[in-house]
């Protein structure tokens, strides 16, 4: 009964004049947009940090007040940004979600998780700053580590800051177990394909190492099939695809270990 209390006391507080213009609508305008190997939702990690080799690049108009306002971020790591969800087109936000940490079957208040489907499409990722590049027409900010859907608008950027963002006595609840990745392997069509793409891709695919292999190997490790999709796993038939860089890669799952069984290149090239 208290709480509820509490929270009939702060329903009254919203009535105040000060509360009532907080809550107006604003509107914000994008500082910069994002150029990432991730071309479509499906695929693109739950979190950023959990697929070390996707690098995008934060592209900013080359302007005087950019390059000032960029001044010294080149001193740091890591940065958070802060984007819109643009491509998320749901209509009514729920309140209740469920998220896959949770197979998909236990549902939880929106504000404790990290869906996208919020009442404001926002997304904060913190990523590793590689370099920065200038050009005639736009500065680049290389980043790795990204869960960022190309094309995805920028609203801010803030610097990541270890003494105050690395909260070592956190609590992170259901979400602090460490999900172990699922085995990839390759069929043989698909591993000649990475290697004919060696020839074609500044990439040096099919290499010890490569690029576009790993890229593909820690996304599809994170095994990014919807809860309800992974109990078809041996099913004849079963398979799914996503678009990532520049190929197309379409792979089965059978006792827990994912089989690359196709990939072809895409006819355009994102980067060009």
């Amino acid at each position: 009964m208290q709480t509820s209390h509490k929270l009939r006391h702060s329903d009254r507080l919203l009535m105040t004049t000060d509360s009532a213009n907080s809550l107006q609508a604003t509107t914000l305008t994008p500082v910069a947009y994002v150029r990432s190997c991730f071309t479509e939702r499906f695929g693109i990690p739950r979190q950023a940090g959990l697929v070390k080799s996707a690098t995008a690049s934060i592209v900013f108009a080359n302007s005087e007040s950019n390059m000032l306002s960029l001044r010294g971020i080149e001193d740091f790591s890591h940065l958070w940004v802060i984007f819109l969800l643009h491509k998320q087109h749901y209509k009514n936000p729920k309140a209740l979600v469920s998220p896959p940490r949770l197979g998909g079957s236990k549902r939880v208040g929106v504000f404790a998780t990290r869906s996208p489907n919020r009442p404001n499409p926002v997304g904060l990722s913190a990523v590793r700053l590689e370099s920065i590049e200038q050009g005639s027409q736009q500065i680049l900010l290389h980043i790795r580590g990204a869960d960022l859907l190309d094309g995805t608008p920028v609203l801010d950027i803030k610097p990541y800051v270890p003494f105050v963002d690395s909260i070592e006595q956190a609590n992170g609840a259901w979400a602090e177990h460490i999900e172990t990745p699922m085995p990839v392997t390759w069929s043989e069509p698909a591993r000649n394909c990475l290697r004919r793409l060696h020839g074609e891709s500044t990439d040096k695919a099919g290499e010890p190492g490569s690029t576009l292999q790993q890229l593909i190997e820690e996304t599809i490790a994170l095994d990014p099939r919807p809860a309800h999709e992974r109990i078809k796993d041996g099913e004849a038939g079963q398979s799914w695809g996503m678009k990532i860089s520049d190929v197309n890669v379409r792979w089965q799952v059978d006792n827990g270990i994912a089989l690359i069984i196709k990939l072809e290149k895409l006819p355009v090239n994102i980067y060009e």
